[in-house]
């Protein structure tokens, strides 16, 4: 069956960052640059509406009033006159708040009594007296906004022309109402802002989910290929970038399940080959050492060439023996059928036997624990297998003096409670040169050669890959280092659970 991941995950509660941040970000700013100018240009449009529009009202109403009162002036005006004619001007307004100065000839008056008229420019008032159409300017004093507007008094003559009377009027009209209606336009962009930017955000996390969702699923589908999950396939939703990306990772994943899978067909026929030959030489191979026993029995009756020919048969057939004997045993680790046969032991006992079988006694230095201080339960078989493997490698390739200590280690328990771990520590050095650096990574190797100018070597190449698969069976560890004092250092780590503890497990 293909794992198939599924389209919609919810997000990961994780802090935004990374990809994620920066589509927010560049959202955000996007939002934001493009709330402000739409903003600026709005208000700029609306500010120039609502004070063109006052203006042209004020003028068109200036110049009507004008246009129905100038007839009626007697020229040349007085005082009096250009004062009534200023007051009759300002009632046109019906809030009451224009002020208006009429100005003949260097004779002035205004709409109110003793006004002396501060915004009116000189500029605007040269420009209002030299036959100029009407003329304005926005003033600001005290923080308030006003319109001055100038305008000559002309006639129309017989002949079409126009014929300026030398009358001028200049108004004065706050501006408090325009000034308040673009505060409160200021006012209504800013409060429209916050919201846009927010619902610009909220849009920007939700165009980020969207395109991080096939980045996320594509990142936990390759953490599943990597854990060996090698069926596991994206689903292709669109025909986007990212959907060929999903479309091109499940050809790969499918190609590489392919390649992999008949890798393991071709290790698996490996295995099974090394296994059947194996057992098949075991029967020919058991014969020829029955030979070979006889053979060195009678050696000693024989010519010395044939003598030495018959004990060269003899060590190699012993040679092929256990190699064929390893490639059982590595061949059960594989298949998964080695098993455990634990028993209640003398740790130190244990290792004593394992030297004096293979007279080995005199030639190691042993550091152990008193008869019955260190018990536990293992395989006798397979730590008789570790220890003779390390030691046998020791004596070989070391050099004297051979060391081999055995301790008891306690531990805390992994699952945090007070209680501690037995552990058994073997430790075994040799007086030799040490392991070259770079060949300490793949001691454990099958088959490996320190050396590969030798073309064999004494053993089967298999001893030390079979004490790391003993030890991991156990649930121990084996290490291999180059003691500071000199020589390869082996250490070995193999828990000693009680009878409780196997039975809770």
């Amino acid at each position: 069956m293909t794992e198939q991941l599924p389209a919609r995950k919810s997000l990961c509660r994780r802090r935004p960052r990374g990809l994620r941040l920066r589509l927010v970000v560049a959202f955000g700013l996007v939002a934001a640059v493009s709330t402000l100018s739409t903003g600026a240009l709005t208000f700029r449009e609306a500010r120039t509406g609502i004070l063109q529009q006052s203006q042209d009202t004020v003028i068109r109403l200036l110049r009507g009033r004008v246009g129905t009162l100038a007839p009626d002036l007697a020229f040349p005006p007085g005082r009096s006159t250009l004062a009534s004619f200023a007051t009759e001007v300002a009632q046109a307004d019906p809030a009451r708040k224009w002020r208006v100065l009429v100005a003949y000839h260097g004779l002035t008056a205004t709409s109110r009594p003793r006004d002396s008229f501060p915004e009116l420019s000189s500029t605007l008032r040269t420009a209002a007296t030299t036959h100029t159409p009407t003329v304005f300017q926005r003033v600001t004093s005290h923080g308030h906004s006003s319109l001055v507007v100038g305008m000559p008094v002309v006639f129309a003559a017989a002949h079409g022309e126009r014929v300026a009377t030398g009358l001028t009027v200049f108004l004065t009209v706050p501006q408090s109402s325009e000034q308040a209606y673009v505060q409160a336009l200021v006012a209504a962009v800013e409060r429209a802002a916050v919201p846009a930017l927010g619902l610009a955000v909220l849009f920007a996390l939700l165009a980020a989910r969207g395109v991080l969702r096939p980045v996320r699923e594509l990142r936990l589908a390759t953490r599943s290929i990597a854990e060996g999950r090698l069926d596991t396939r994206l689903a292709v939703h669109g025909s986007d970038e990212l959907a060929d990306l999903s479309h091109t990772f499940n050809e790969t994943a499918a190609a590489l399940e392919a390649s992999v899978a008949e890798l393991r067909r071709m290790e698996a026929r490996a295995r099974r080959f090394a296994a059947d030959v194996s057992h098949e030489l075991r029967t020919p191979l058991a014969a020829m050492a029955f030979v070979t026993d006889i053979l060195d029995e009678d050696a000693a009756a024989l010519d010395p060439d044939t003598a030495a020919a018959v004990r060269l048969i003899s060590r190699e057939t012993a040679n092929l023996a256990r190699l064929v004997e390893d490639l059982m045993e590595i061949s059960r680790f594989d298949a998964g059928a080695a098993a455990l046969h634990l028993d209640e032991v003398d740790l130190a006992e244990l290792v004593r036997r394992t030297l004096i079988s293979r007279a080995w006694q005199d030639a190691v230095d042993t550091l152990l624990r008193a008869p019955g201080a260190l018990r536990g339960r293992v395989d006798p078989r397979r730590v008789d297998v570790i220890v003779a493997n390390l030691v046998g490698n020791a004596l070989r390739h070391g050099a004297d003096p051979t060391r081999l200590s055995l301790r008891e280690d306690l531990r805390p328990a992994p699952d945090g409670s007070d209680s501690t771990e037995r552990w058994a520590v073997i430790e075994v050095r040799d007086g030799g040169p040490g392991v070259p650096e770079a060949v300490l990574p793949h001691v454990f190797d099958r088959f490996h050669k320190s050396d590969t100018a030798r073309t064999r070597s004494e053993g089967s190449g298999l001893g030390l890959a079979i004490t790391a698969e003993n030890a991991r069976l156990h649930g121990g560890t084996v290490r291999a280092a180059n003691h500071p004092g000199g020589g390869a250092l082996f250490t070995v780590e193999l828990p000693l659970p009680t009878s409780e503890q196997e039975d809770r497990s």
